[in-house]
């Protein structure tokens, strides 16, 4: 499943959750059940809004490997295009 960031404008923190492409989180309420974590003193109706990241996908397969792909510059490629394929 793809992970997401999302900010609460209330608070100003933002949380990585994982959730289906086709879901959209509104409330920091929402927020905080997906990601497991208490609302604390943030009103569970704040508004929370989706980060323009490339989205993550994270398998079994890919916990835990400790290595990254090799079209990351970091591991020292790229693809064909110079892009990953994201």
């Amino acid at each position: 499943m793809p992970t997401y960031d999302y900010r609460c404008d209330a608070n100003d923190r933002v949380i990585e959750v994982s959730h289906r492409m086709s879901e959209t989180l509104s409330t920091w309420g929402e927020l905080c059940a997906r990601a497991g974590i208490e609302p604390g003193d943030t009103a569970p109706e704040a508004p929370v809004h989706r980060l323009a990241t490339g989205g993550n996908l994270v398998t079994s397969s890919s916990l835990g490997s400790g290595t990254a792909p090799s079209c990351c510059p970091s591991a020292g490629g790229c693809c064909s295009n110079g892009m990953c394929g994201l």
